[in-house]
C-alpha cells in the first residue's frame, strides 16, 4: 500500500469513528435537552464518587500511558501533564463536585412586552446538542470538559492526545458512563473517539452537521491548523492556540511586589498564562533587569536580556526542552509596553507592576487583551482561579462571543420566544419553558 493510500485510509477511518461517536451522542442529546438540572447534577456527583472507586484501574492505565510516552521520548513537561496520581485524581473529582453544585442558570428570562399588545418576548438558553472537544494528553481534562458540556445539557464527543487514550477510556467507561446511567441519563452522552493520531482531531472539526461546536484545547500551530480546518468546514471552533503572559514593571514598581510576581509567574513553565515576556521601564532598567536575572535564576529560569535573536513574544511554554526562559526588554513607559504586548503576543494576559494608580489605570485602559491585572500574576487567568469553576479552555478571540475562561455557562444558544399577550395557558407555557 502506498503512503498516500494509507493516509487516505487513515483519514477515512477517523471520519467514520468520529461520525459514529457523534451519532451516538446525538441520540443521547435529546434526553439531555429536557433533563432537569438536578438530574444532571446527580450524574456529575455520581461521577465524582466513582473516581475513587475506579482509581486503581485509572492509575494502572495511566502508568501504561506514561511508560509508553517515556519510551517514545516525550519531554518531562509533557510527561508531567500526562501523569496522574491519587492527589490529582481527587482534585479532578472535586472539580466535578463543584460543577455539580453550581446554581442552575435560568433557562428562560423575560425581555419585554411588544408594543401594541402583540405579545411578550422571552429569551431562552437552549443546548447546542452535541459539542466536540479535542485536547492535549491531559487525562483529567476528560472529566473537566465532559462535566462542563453535560452541565450545559449537551452531549460530548471527546478526542484526546494519543498518549492519554488508555487513561481517558477508563475514565469514560468506569466513571462517566456508569454515573450517567445511575442518574437515568444515556451513557452515550459522553463519547470518546478511540482512535489515536491527529486524523481524528481533524475529522472532529470537519463534521458541522453532527458536531456544530468544537472546543480545541492546546497551543501552537496544531491548534491554529484545526481552527482553520473548522472554519473552512463551517464548524464553530472555540480555540486557544497561543499564550504567553506579559509583565510590565513600571518606574513606580515596588521591589518586593516585583520579586513576588516574578516567582509566581514561573511556578509552572508549561502553561499558557505563565510569565513569558517581561518589559521594564527604561528608568529602572539596570536595577530591575538584574533583579529579574537573580530571582528567575533562583527558580531555574534564564532571563534573556537584549540583544534578542528571537521574536519578543516567542512563547517558551511551547518550546519543548527550552521552557525555562523569560524574555526581558526595556520600554519607554506603559503605553509602549501595551503596544509591544499587543503586537508581539497572543494578548492572553498582561499585568502592570506599579504603585501609581494613574499608571495602572492607563495601562489597563489601553490594554485590549483577554485578561488585565494590576500587581497580581497573569497565572490568575484561569477559570478555576477567576470564576471558581473548571474551564473547558481559554478563548482569546478578539470578536464577540465567549472570551477568557470558557465554562458550561457559555456553551448554550440564545433563542427568542414570543407568547401572545393574555392567551389562555400562557402561564403554563412559560413554566414549561423554564424547565
Amino acid at each position: 500500500m502506498s503512503s498516500s493510500t494509507a493516509s487516505t485510509s487513515d483519514t477515512g477511518s477517523a471520519v467514520q469513528a468520529v461520525r459514529e461517536a457523534a451519532a451516538r451522542a446525538a441520540a443521547a442529546a435529546a434526553s439531555l435537552r429536557t433533563a432537569p438540572d438536578d438530574q444532571v447534577s446527580r450524574a456529575l456527583s455520581a461521577a465524582a464518587d466513582r473516581v475513587a472507586r475506579a482509581a486503581g484501574a485509572v492509575l494502572e492505565a495511566n502508568a501504561a500511558d506514561v511508560a509508553a510516552a517515556e519510551a517514545g521520548g516525550t519531554s518531562p513537561g509533557l510527561l508531567d501533564r500526562l501523569r496522574l496520581d491519587p492527589a490529582r485524581l481527587e482534585s479532578a473529582a472535586q472539580q466535578l463536585r463543584e460543577i455539580a453544585s453550581l446554581p442552575a442558570q435560568p433557562r428562560t428570562s423575560f425581555v419585554r412586552d411588544l408594543p401594541g399588545g402583540e405579545g411578550a418576548v422571552w429569551e431562552r438558553r437552549v443546548p447546542v446538542g452535541v459539542i466536540g472537544a479535542t485536547y492535549e494528553a491531559r487525562p483529567a481534562v476528560t472529566l473537566d470538559v465532559a462535566g462542563q458540556v453535560l452541565r450545559a445539557r449537551s452531549a460530548a464527543v471527546l478526542r484526546t492526545g494519543s498518549a492519554a487514550l488508555r487513561t481517558s477510556a477508563v475514565l469514560v467507561d468506569e466513571v462517566l458512563a456508569p454515573a450517567l446511567a445511575e442518574a437515568g441519563l444515556p451513557g452515550g452522552a459522553v463519547e470518546l473517539v478511540r482512535l489515536p493520531g491527529h486524523d481524528a482531531a481533524e475529522a472532529l472539526v470537519a463534521q458541522p452537521d453532527l458536531v456544530p461546536l468544537v472546543i480545541v484545547r492546546g497551543s501552537g500551530e496544531t491548534t491554529r491548523h484545526l481552527s482553520r480546518l473548522g472554519a473552512a468546514a463551517g464548524t464553530r471552533v472555540l480555540a486557544h492556540a497561543d499564550g504567553g503572559g506579559v509583565m510590565y514593571a513600571d518606574a513606580a514598581a515596588d521591589l518586593d511586589v516585583f520579586r513576588a510576581l516574578l516567582r509566581a509567574g514561573v511556578d509552572r513553565l508549561g502553561v499558557c498564562n505563565r510569565l513569558n515576556l517581561l518589559l521594564v521601564h527604561a528608568a529602572r532598567w539596570e536595577e530591575l533587569s538584574q533583579v529579574a536575572v537573580e530571582v528567575l535564576g533562583e527558580a531555574g529560569v534564564e532571563a534573556l536580556l537584549p540583544p534578542h535573536e528571537h521574536a519578543l513574544g516567542h512563547e517558551w511554554a511551547l518550546d519543548s526542552g527550552r521552557e525555562a526562559h523569560v524574555t526581558v526588554a526595556p520600554v519607554a513607559g506603559p503605553l509602549e509596553a501595551v503596544a509591544l504586548a499587543a503586537q508581539e503576543t497572543s494578548g492572553i494576559a498582561a499585568t502592570v507592576v506599579t504603585e501609581d494608580a494613574a499608571t495602572a489605570a492607563g495601562f489597563l485602559g489601553a490594554w485590549g487583551g483577554t485578561g488585565g491585572f494590576w500587581n497580581t500574576t497573569t497565572r490568575l487567568l484561569d477559570g478555576y482561579k477567576l470564576l471558581g469553576v473548571p474551564e473547558t479552555g481559554i478563548s482569546v478571540d478578539a470578536v464577540p462571543g465567549p472570551r477568557g475562561p470558557v465554562t458550561g455557562a457559555d456553551l448554550v444558544l440564545r433563542q427568542f420566544v414570543v407568547l401572545p399577550a393574555g392567551a389562555a395557558g400562557a402561564d403554563a407555557v412559560q413554566a414549561a419553558l423554564r424547565g
